[in-house]
């Protein structure tokens, strides 16, 4: 029974952080019709920037509580400095050619903020823990919880909610989703589309960037972040479907039990398993479990 309890709560810990980063990317897609092969390098350089902040935080003499926040605020900084910069400096002008040539440019943006963090804060590993106490421990029979790890897992559903809500219960959520239906008619009606995209691509990177930020202090910010969470991300949304944000949730979940389950009783494996749910899910469900209309670029 502590086996299949760990399994679980491990599982929903693993799958909360992933579900943040898949919602950035699925957002993304659904919006601007790329796959961004850069999500992965957006999610390290928030937990860089988080990392340096908590540092600096902790150098001040400020408690952890005032490092956590720095981390939020770090995240925020990233989407707006960088995934704004990128959009309106570079991606723009792809907008409309073959979706082959936006991959490669993504490919080609990972690899450049690849070598930029080795620049910036070289290739040793960071530590920020300051706000890994910050909600002390948690205790159930005979497991044992960091409090920071279980506050993952609602802050990964608040997120969920609202973006869900803000794409189908506000008005800039309606303007997102007519830009997703037909962008053309959406453009006649008055709608400014170029500020959907960079909206959407900056609040992608947000995500990112925020997931960075929250497992920073859980781990060592080292050079390799970005290639392991971006497989896991594609991993996530193919099998809940690109652009359905219903989908990177159930997909995350799926994700980090399999994983979970791997490491406690088939390590080897790890893998492996991940690569076995989207093979079984694509065979019955080519198009993901679930599937949301993307942007249609006539």
């Amino acid at each position: 029974m502590n086996l299949v309890l760990t399994i679980i709560v491990d599982g929903l810990i693993e799958a909360s952080w992933l579900f943040i980063v898949a919602l950035g990317l699925t957002l993304v897609f659904g919006v601007l019709k790329i796959l961004n092969i850069a999500h992965g390098s957006f999610y390290a350089l928030g937990a860089y920037v988080a990392a340096t902040a908590v540092t600096m935080a902790a150098a001040n003499g400020l408690p952890p509580a005032a490092s956590f926040v720095a981390m939020l605020l770090a995240a925020a900084f990233v989407a707006a400095a960088v995934g704004l910069m990128l959009e309106r400096g570079l991606l723009k002008m792809f907008y409309g050619r073959d979706e082959v040539v936006l991959l490669l440019v993504t490919y080609a943006v990972f690899l450049l903020l690849e070598d930029l963090t080795k620049l910036i804060w070289g290739v040793n590993p960071i530590y920020a823990t300051q706000p890994y106490d910050l909600f002390g421990n948690v205790s159930y029979g005979k497991l044992f919880y960091v409090g920071y790890d279980l506050v993952l897992i609602p802050i990964a559903i608040l997120s969920g909610v609202a973006v869900w809500f803000g794409l189908n219960r506000t008005v800039t959520g309606k303007i997102v989703s007519a830009v997703i239906h037909n962008e053309e008619m959406s453009a006649s009606m008055g709608v400014k589309v170029k500020r959907v995209y960079a909206f959407a691509f900056a609040f992608g990177v947000l995500l990112a960037a925020f997931a960075g930020a929250l497992t920073a202090p859980k781990i060592s910010v080292q050079p390799g972040l970005s290639s392991d969470v971006i497989i896991l991300s594609f991993a996530i949304v193919v099998i809940g479907g690109l652009g359905s944000v219903e989908g990177a949730a159930v997909g995350a979940i799926l994700v980090g039990l399999a994983r979970a389950a791997s490491v406690h009783l088939l390590p080897q494996a790890e893998l492996f398993m991940i690569y076995l749910i989207m093979a079984a899910v694509l065979m019955f469900r080519p198009e993901g479990l679930f599937q949301r209309e993307t942007a249609r670029r006539i």
